[in-house]
């Protein structure tokens, strides 16, 4: 029998009188790369913050482990106010103790930290505010955090968006690495080449969904262009 980390069956969400998703049924098998992808406003982001638990709605979530999951999540976006003097390390902080950030870390964690951002290229940037860094630094720095603790479900949200070179090649190589980790992945992205090149399956929401098998060279070739301008 096959394993499942996340179930979801006859998912609906509706706002207000909007309907975002109506009857969303996915598996994600544990240890792949699962990607999601479909037109702006399709409700990709929407399905996640479901996942989250961060909206209300109608049908199942089931997680094979509910007691002993552990998710990461990278945000698309993160709105942080400019005045609010956190360093790269405090910002870590934040979702890895439950301690007050500026307490900083015991001695074990530190080094666990420390060397994390040795491996992102971030070491120097430890005491650096962390609104002060470039868009790339920090969507690194957001990357980082989402490791933290060791999750074996990640979700990663238009991951590489404000990437820099130096990011988009480190990010590829890590997911590569998080997966022969047996690590579970649902990564949202637009970047067809990257989806088709290190997904293991392809989902496409636009309000509702349609699984793709990715082997199926015309997916990509005759069906894409029908999804995304339905």
């Amino acid at each position: 029998m096959e394993k499942y980390e996340l179930e979801i069956k006859n998912l609906n969400l509706s706002i207000g009188n909007n309907s975002i998703l109506e009857n969303i049924n996915l598996k994600i098998k544990k240890g792949e790369i699962h990607c999601l992808i479909g037109p702006n406003g399709g409700g990709k982001s929407s399905l996640i913050k479901c996942i989250l638990k961060e909206l209300n709605f109608q049908g199942d979530i089931t997680f094979q482990n509910n007691h002993k999951n552990i998710i990461g999540y990278l945000p698309q976006h993160i709105n942080l106010n400019n005045s609010i003097p956190l360093t790269v390390n405090e910002f870590i902080s934040i979702n890895s103790q439950t301690s007050p950030c500026f307490l900083g870390f015991d001695f074990k964690k530190q080094r666990q930290v420390d060397n994390l951002l040795k491996k992102f290229k971030l070491y120097d940037k430890r005491n650096s505010i962390f609104t002060t860094l470039s868009g790339g630094e920090r969507q690194r720095v957001l990357l980082l955090q989402s490791l933290l603790p060791t999750p074996n479900f990640l979700i990663l949200d238009e991951p590489l968006t404000g990437m820099d070179k130096y990011g988009e090649d480190f990010f590829i190589s890590l997911i590569k690495e998080l997966k022969e980790q047996g690590i579970t992945i649902l990564w949202i992205e637009h970047n067809l080449y990257k989806v088709r090149k290190f997904a293991d399956i392809v989902t496409c929401i636009n309000k509702t969904n349609i699984a793709c098998n990715l082997l199926d060279s015309n997916f990509f070739e005759k069906e894409i262009s029908n999804i995304f301008c339905r």
